[in-house]
């Protein structure tokens, strides 16, 4: 049986997680470096690395965060009913989401896993994105001919590929809303 952490281990853990966040809210994300962190956090390197493996284990808890907070600012509101209310409603998550390539490239890497005792915060927020768009979804106007866990899918499929060619010099003249609108009205407008 594992013993809980000590309170000294804790209060360190939250230095460099405060330290961190302070940093990314002046430079933001990609920009971090570890010396900063420990330095602002008052601790040696080392303490750092018996905390987190690397920079990228920090950015994955604390993007999960953001990204859980964005989530929760999204089903606070009143569900929506059209697919301009669910990108409307969706917005602060994307946003973040495509906030810095940096934060999007760590998103798409951490987003799932190959063994469930690998599945860290980031994928359980996809996982969560995916069951809020899907309660969205059995209470809006959209195509009822398919499964709602389908359309959820690809609410999320779309929205991940609007990302990544936002990110695309290619594809760069059509925004990211823009091209997800095309998209979401494509899939989920009911046929007449």
């Amino acid at each position: 049986m594992q013993k809980p952490p000590q309170k000294r281990t804790l209060k360190t853990r939250a230095r460099l997680l405060a330290a961190a966040e302070a940093l990314i809210e002046n430079s933001g994300y990609e920009a971090l470096r570890v010396e900063e962190v420990v330095q602002s956090a008052g601790v040696a390197k080392g303490t750092f690395f018996a905390h987190f493996r690397d920079k990228d284990a920090l950015m994955e808890l604390l993007i999960a965060d953001r990204l859980n907070a964005c989530l929760g600012q999204a089903e606070a509101g009143t569900a929506p009913k059209s697919v301009n209310d669910i990108m409307t409603a969706l917005q602060p998550v994307h946003s973040f989401m495509t906030s810095e390539r940096y934060v999007f490239d760590l998103l798409i890497r951490y987003s799932g896993a190959t063994a469930i005792a690998d599945i860290g915060p980031i994928a359980y927020c996809f996982e969560r994105y995916f069951r809020v768009v899907m309660m969205w979804l059995d209470a809006a106007d959209v195509r009822q001919d398919i499964p709602t866990e389908l359309l959820a899918e690809g609410v999320q499929a779309f929205a991940i590929q609007a990302m990544s060619l936002k990110f695309c010099a290619l594809h760069a003249s059509t925004g990211f809303t823009d091209r997800l609108r095309v998209y979401l009205d494509a899939w989920l407008t009911p046929a007449t």
